[in-house]
């Protein structure tokens, strides 16, 4: 296929929404509002391939996907569910048994006449071609920060179903604004070329400057954009969990941009503190769901709004004992803000633009020059299982798990201590 792409311009249509910020949807409702959308759509006899995320996103996804099969079996041709890793490493079967909820190795259990797939981003026979984004609307949807075409590629599996159905949570995200909705196409299950032709439009607008932003960002653009290649039926259902409980606030239905929509209005208004003041230090203790530092850098871009000029940024989290077994390219180039990069511009070019980016959010904001170096705005300490030569390597500080006293840096006024850290944004008033 070699089509290009037209403009988006139909706007988002109206979602389905239950519950809001101050709500806590039961079970049933929750059963009962995805049975109740999904009655509403003409999916008889039609194959119906379910993206869904892995382990690093929170939400009760046993819950919502025993909803979707319950509403879908007997009337979709075959069922697949599709795990958007990104770039992640993959789920092994039994990570997939505790995050779907069936007995290890036995998938019929509770999803009878269902397939589970890992998105195989490093196999090139995974993918379709699409079409091509061109430069000049490149351009245009990075408001003049790239000129460069992008190639579509996309999941065979979801090319190869009728409809495509995204189910997941939406939280503030430090490439995009807020995350859901066709995130789960691109980068969810996207090729090499349009994950880091976004990640590192992100990265040029800042991780600080784009988290938590509402609307649609330079770098949603340009996912919707490549979203409306994609030839099956889309919806979603877009969920705001209630950070560290399992529960949710709200679900959405509808078309992929109407439901994110909505489902970020109300992130917006539960996954957001507010501080009155800067603090010197923030100790974020990051949980185990991130099992590398290339997920759990999450416990630093949530923060890094609130920390004070020359303030630091702590990530407690012995769990941890590697950079990232999937991108060791991270380990090789360090941890560096946007200007080192863009100031060096050809000397990195060549490497993945996804990993550039993932080394500017982890680094957070700086300039650098050639006559004074690099100069970052706060200090980034890694109190964790990775080694302290490869953590200094890496250009971050290194502390010592076992000398981090979490009482003592709850009773020192200058520390906030975030609990759970990674979902929720901290912003200044």
């Amino acid at each position: 296929m070699t089509t290009t792409v037209d403009p988006v311009v139909d706007l988002p249509t109206t979602a389905a929404l239950v519950g809001g910020p101050d709500s806590v949807l039961t079970d049933a409702q929750v059963t009962a509002f995805v049975r109740e959308q999904l009655a509403a759509h003409d999916l008889d006899g039609r194959s119906v391939c379910i993206v869904v995320p892995d382990a690093t996103r929170s939400c009760p996804l046993p819950l919502l996907l025993s909803a979707v099969h319950g509403a879908l079996t007997g009337r979709a041709s075959r069922m697949t569910v599709l795990i958007a890793l990104g770039t992640h490493a993959p789920m092994t079967e039994a990570q997939l048994a505790r995050h779907l909820g069936y007995p290890a190795g036995d998938l019929a259990v509770r999803y009878p006449g269902t397939t589970v797939l890992n998105h195989e981003w490093d196999d090139p026979e995974t993918f379709v071609s699409l079409g091509r984004i061109p430069a000049e609307r490149v351009a245009e949807l990075s408001e003049g920060r790239l000129h460069e075409g992008v190639d579509v590629r996309l999941n065979r599996a979801v090319v190869e179903h009728d409809v495509a159905l995204v189910v997941g949570p939406v939280f503030p995200h430090e490439v995009v604004g807020f995350s859901g909705g066709n995130k789960y196409f691109f980068p969810g299950v996207a090729g090499q070329e349009i994950i880091d032709l976004s990640h590192w439009l992100g990265a040029l607008i800042t991780s600080a400057d784009i988290i938590g932003t509402r609307g649609t960002t330079p770098v949603r653009a340009l996912i919707d954009e490549a979203a409306a290649l994609v030839p099956a039926q889309k919806l979603a259902l877009c969920v705001v969990a209630q950070s560290g409980s399992g529960a949710l606030h709200a679900a959405a239905f509808g078309d992929p941009q109407a439901a994110w929509s909505a489902a970020a209005d109300v992130s917006a208004q539960t996954h957001v503190r507010y501080l009155d003041a800067p603090v010197r230090r923030v100790l974020s203790v990051v949980p185990e769901k991130y099992d590398d530092m290339w997920t759990a850098a999450k416990g630093f871009y949530k923060v890094e709004p609130v920390v004070a000029d020359g303030g630091e940024v702590v990530l407690y989290a012995p769990h941890i004992t590697q950079i990232s077994a999937v991108h060791p390219e991270i380990e090789q180039i360090g941890y560096h803000c946007r200007d080192w990069f863009v100031g060096q511009w050809e000397q990195y070019r060549h490497l993945h633009w996804g990993v550039l980016a993932h080394s500017t959010h982890l680094r957070g904001a700086g300039t650098w020059d050639a006559e004074h170096g690099e100069r970052c705005r706060v200090r980034v300490v890694l109190a964790t299982g990775i080694p302290e030569d490869v953590v200094r390597v890496a250009a971050l500080e290194y502390l010592d798990p076992a000398d981090v006293d979490l009482a003592a840096y709850r009773a020192d006024p200058d520390t906030l201590v975030v609990p759970e850290a990674g979902e929720v944004l901290f912003r200044l008033r």
